[in-house]
């Protein structure tokens, strides 16, 4: 979690839980301005977990791989 120039920025560890947070988002606020004031957090940004690399392993060919025969 990060607070920056009043934008709450949360990741969530799986997409379920990015979405019920996204569906959550506007009671959270109001609970967030009753917890520690109206306006400290103006709005949220929720991210999911970030997606893995497959450009990395000892394998990798630069290039565009299997998809550079159909042009």
């Amino acid at each position: 979690m990060a607070l920056k120039d009043g934008e709450l920025t949360v990741r969530a560890s799986s997409t379920a839980w990015a979405t019920q947070l996204r569906l959550l988002q506007g009671q959270l606020l109001a609970k967030i301005a009753k917890g520690v004031g109206n306006g400290v957090v103006k709005k949220m940004r929720i991210q999911g977990p970030t997606a893995p690399s497959w450009r990395k392993g000892p394998r990798h060919v630069p290039g565009r791989g299997p998809r550079d025969t159909y042009g």
